[in-house]
């Protein structure tokens, strides 16, 4: 008999509900709305709940104990086909079987669509499931798999929201809904008509709320059931401000400030605490060295608190930024953009990606982006390349490997910033004190990845990754402001610094992930080992450099000698091994416990540079526990709580005994809530948490050229992230956060000091809305504020930079393919500043920015 097919088509809309509902927990949801026509049946999927772990399908059972009917068992079908195909509306997913004598049993939950096939099996070629991820904007997996030996499951998951809905028929009607006891069920009865059935599933693609995320868990989980604040910035809102550095998305988050690195680097303050640098896919990334251009990401996602349990030692206790790059689709897509702005800013980037064959079990993705810009600074310059390339090989039905490179490169004129000291606010922020002309800086970084997964079962699988990460500086020219006051003249004393940094990083990750059940209740566990090797060399020569009036400068001054006595020269590295063990379990369906155990041996070491003369070398072992609890009272509410621990190895010096430092440890409690508002369009976290960072380095009473661990440090606050979509159209992103972050225990800072670069309060907002109908539709306009609290520079504390408000506005078009915008960045001319190493960043001033992409 000829193939016939039942085609699934996902095509992207927004679909926006305006109501809050806050039922109770177990409360009916409200069923499928069936609205009968001729040719068409569309089915408007309200949205009640983000989906649970309890939702993530199990092992057979568990997807029959939502099916309110039982399907008969006639003889089975057999489905021989599966494929995508793009059209001009979306994506059909198509199922060739012998006969369209096919019923399916539709479920809703949160941000997926699932459907039941009873009476037909996959038998394909290549195997008994199909599977295809980020298949289109709004849509991050499409899966078929026999759910059994008679049925098929077919999973649809929504980037943010429950997929739309709509059935299409033959013209003769002969689709007749029913819809069945269950609450979030519907059935139909087999189609008749000669046409072949038409599912059009339709995501939210332009939200800014992303309810499920990995780094907290390092597998895809629904935020509302960890007990742990993650929030995640997704390619929208980079697109809507027009992000270029991924330092910018600091604005976005709670409790997070960005820190000006040295270069082109990007650098943060989580929850207090300073760190120099970031995860990229789950993978460290050197400190300090490697920029941060946003051209190949997908989302930022920011785990607040310690997370060693996970990820080991070597980044700030006040969490972890981890990036997650952009990878290959089975969906043709060419995307290309221009940006100019102020101050001679030029940026151009392209995104293409694709299958290379037929059966899309080769697929690409190639990013790429070029930047030239100028400065509000004197004498200050860049240029910023990017070439990442990836590739995604479905070796078998149950084995992908997938490889990535980015190559990225920078040439600039290093920006100094202004001394540390209060006279530097009084100054224009173009003025630079560093000499024009200054030798150029060159920095260039490679990342090269692969992972491997292989899927045992439903149930298990598991997954190895490895990363190779190296980045050369070559330092032409760093003014350093050695004197901590200006002289009686209003000079400023000056270091020139120049010379090398090499960084090397090299992980390797074997992870086993499954899920199984001890009676009613499911566990889903994670086991890993983690080997991890760290290297940073320099060797900077310094030369004296005549000082220079801050308030009337005078340049033209050549420095002196250079010589490595007035330079930095050191080798710093670690080989780590991690074993780590996690458990999420589901004890209720609203009731779940997140713990696990790390184990790490560090072995550390520091060397002088270039002579390689062994200076210290110590071997660490320690265990980092975490574990938390969730309760969800209701389906829109999550309370939550969680303890953790950090450690981070002291290698680089000894006692005055000559004794080893035991590792800096950070311990934090933290309780929060989670709630959904407007039908799950809107969801804010409230977290409340106190960290103490233990056996800090301070001076030795007997002898101040020696250190004693006796310096302790606290931060305590509470931070709240709101995020989602209020009207149609109508999108946002708001944070407040209050912080006092402190010296609580040391022999030379005085107690209760401040900690550098953290206001007390802090609040953000971005909101765009888009004209959703009439001639006007898509044109969209953003408003964007930033307030930060005044903040202390220096330990001890000597001056604050002043609070400031910020305004930003976007308007944009978007139409098709077609994007256009214009981003206004500082309307009023706001004057503000960053901490920087030793020295103060002002800030942009009022500039503009026009882009335009196309997608073809």
């Amino acid at each position: 008999m000829e193939q016939q097919k039942l085609s699934i088509w996902i095509w992207l809309t927004a679909v926006v509900s305006v109501f809050v509902t806050f039922p109770a927990y177990g409360d009916v949801e409200k069923v499928n709305t069936v609205q009968w026509k001729k040719e068409v049946i569309n089915s408007e999927v309200p949205i009640t709940n983000i989906p649970q772990l309890s939702d993530i399908p199990r092992p057979p059972t568990s997807v029959k104990d939502w099916l309110a009917q039982e399907v008969p068992q006639n003889q089975v079908i057999q489905v021989t086909g599966v494929r995508l195909n793009s059209t001009a509306s979306g994506l059909e997913v198509i199922l060739e079987t012998p006969t369209n004598q096919l019923q399916s049993t539709i479920k809703s939950e949160g941000n997926t669509f699932s459907a039941v096939i009873p009476n037909a099996q996959l038998n394909l070629p290549s195997g008994n499931s199909f599977r295809a991820e980020n298949p289109r904007d709004g849509i991050t997996e499409v899966v078929l798999v026999n759910q059994d030996a008679n049925s098929i499951l077919v999973t649809v998951k929504g980037t943010t929201s429950v997929p739309k809905v709509e059935l299409l028929g033959s013209n003769q009607g002969l689709i007749s809904p029913l819809v069945s006891n269950t609450s979030s069920s519907q059935q139909q009865t087999p189609n008749q008509g000669q046409k072949p059935i038409e599912l059009l599933v339709t995501g939210e693609p332009y939200s800014y709320k992303v309810p499920t995320a990995s780094t907290g868990t390092k597998f895809s989980v629904p935020l509302r059931d960890i007990p742990l604040s993650v929030q995640v910035i997704p390619s929208q809102v980079i697109e809507d401000r027009q992000i270029v550095r991924q330092d910018d998305i600091t604005d976005n988050v709670s409790g997070v400030q960005k820190v000006i690195g040295y270069g082109t680097a990007s650098a943060y303050t989580i929850r207090g605490f300073a760190d120099f640098g970031y995860f990229r896919n789950g993978f460290r990334g050197p400190v300090g060295l490697t920029p941060g251009d946003t051209a190949n990401i997908e989302s930022i996602e920011v785990l607040k608190g310690p997370a060693a349990v996970l990820y080991g030692s070597g980044y700030t206790p006040g969490g972890l930024l981890n990036v997650l790059t952009k990878k290959p689709l089975d969906t043709p897509l060419y995307n290309t953009s221009f940006i100019v702005g102020s101050y001679d800013y030029y940026r151009s980037s392209l995104d293409f990606t694709g299958p290379l064959t037929t059966n899309n079990a080769l697929l690409y993705r190639l990013n790429a982006s070029y930047e030239n810009a100028g400065s509000y600074r004197d004498f200050i310059n860049n240029q910023n390349l990017l070439l990442a390339p990836a590739l995604t090989w479905q070796i078998d039905k149950k084995t992908t490997l997938s490889t990535q490179i980015e190559y990225q490169k920078s040439d600039f004129v290093f920006d100094s910033g202004l001394p540390l000291v209060p006279q530097s606010l009084q100054i224009p922020i173009s003025r630079s004190l560093a000499e024009p002309g200054a030798n150029t800086s060159y920095l260039d970084s490679t990342s090269i990845t692969y992972t491997l997964e292989r899927k045992f079962s439903d149930n298990w699988s598991f997954k190895q990754g490895f990363n190779a990460l190296l980045a050369n500086l070559d330092l032409g020219s760093y003014t350093y402001y050695y004197s901590p006051n200006l002289n009686a003249n209003g000079t400023v004393n000056r270091l020139i610094l120049k010379g090398p940094e090499q960084s090397a990083n090299y992980t390797l990750t074997n992870e086993l992930f499954g899920k199984f059940s001890t009676g009613s209740i499911n566990h889903n566990v994670l086991i890993g080992v983690e080997l991890y090797r760290r290297q940073l060399s320099t060797n900077f020569t310094g030369a004296f450099i005549a000082p220079i009036n801050i308030f009337n400068p005078v340049y033209g001054a050549q420095p002196g000698s250079f010589s490595s006595q007035l330079g930095l020269a050191s080798q710093y590295g670690a080989d780590d091994l991690g074993i780590y063990v996690q458990d999420l379990v589901e004890i209720l369906p609203n009731l779940k416990l997140l713990a696990g155990v790390r184990f790490d041996s560090s072995n550390s070491f520091a060397k002088d540079s270039p002579g390689g003369n062994l200076l210290n070398e110590q071997v660490d072992n320690k265990f980092s526990p975490r574990a938390g609890i969730v309760y969800q009272p209701s389906k829109t509410t999550s309370l939550y709580f969680n303890w953790s621990d950090y450690f981070n190895p002291v290698y680089s010096s000894r006692s005055k005994t000559g004794e080893l430092f035991k590792p800096q440890t950070s311990e934090q409690f933290e309780v929060g809530i989670k709630q959904e508002f407007l039908e799950n369009r809107l969801s804010a976290t409230l977290a409340f948490y106190e960290i103490t960072r233990q056996n800090l380095l301070t001076a030795d009473p007997t002898n101040p050229l020696y250190s004693i661990q006796t310096g302790e440090q606290k931060s305590r606050g509470i931070e709240l992230d709101v995020t989602g979509q209020i009207l149609p159209g109508w999108k946002v992103i708001g944070t407040y956060t209050y912080t006092d972050a402190f010296v609580s225990q040391d022999n030379t800072i005085p107690v209760g000091n401040r900690l550098i670069g953290v206001p007390y309060n802090s609040a953000s907002l971005w909101t765009t809305y888009e004209l959703q109908s009439s001639n006007l539709k898509g044109l969209g306009f953003g408003l964007g504020l930033v307030y930060s609290g005044d903040y202390e520079v220096a330990l001890p504390n000597t001056f604050t930079v002043p609070s400031y408000l910020r305004a930003d506005a976007a308007l944009f078009y978007r139409r098709n393919k077609l994007r256009i915008g214009l981003n206004f960045n500082n309307v009023f001319n706001t004057q503000y500043y960053y901490t920087q190493i030793g020295a103060l960043s002002p800030a942009s001033p009022f500039n503009v920015r026009g882009s335009v992409s196309f997608e073809f």
